[in-house]
């Protein structure tokens, strides 16, 4: 009787690349005009190519200096101040309710659809100071 091992699939880590191994990889795709080639010799998968090729093409080898995430940078006010303004009443007024209240309660006012999660709640009150988690969770001893 032959038994199987059922070994657990792990996944491979790749590590984000260099500007110089995306230089690399453009200067050999620029030399060969083969795709696969120019991957294997920078160390890259295709999909590694074809994401860079995009910034490449509009912007040369300057485009693959720097990695920016797409998206909104961090800290820049992702939230509309309104929302803010008005997690920061709701918390006035509340003081005892959490981030995932506060946020129910913004999302129940705007007819159940959701404004912001409960992390951004949390993310505002930090950043005006009002975030004290830990205030709340005090036992109290029983005499």
């Amino acid at each position: 009787m032959e038994y199987y091992i059922r070994m657990k699939h792990k996944r491979i880590y790749f590590p984000p690349t260099t500007p110089q191994q995306r230089k690399l990889l453009f200067e050999i795709w620029e030399q060969t005009n083969n795709v696969t080639t120019a991957c294997q010799k920078a160390h890259v998968g295709r999909t590694t190519f074809y994401y860079w090729k995009a910034r490449f093409d509009k912007a040369g080898y300057a485009g693959l200096a720097t990695y920016a995430k797409l998206g909104v940078p961090k800290g820049t006010g992702s939230v509309a101040a309104e929302v803010e303004t008005k997690v920061l009443e709701l918390h006035d007024e509340h003081g005892d309710w959490g981030k995932h209240r506060l946020a129910d309660e913004i999302a129940k006012d705007n007819h159940w659809v959701a404004l912001v999660s409960p992390n951004t709640v949390r993310r505002i009150l930090e950043d005006v100071g009002k975030w004290n988690p830990e205030a709340s969770r005090v036992k109290k001893k029983h005499l």
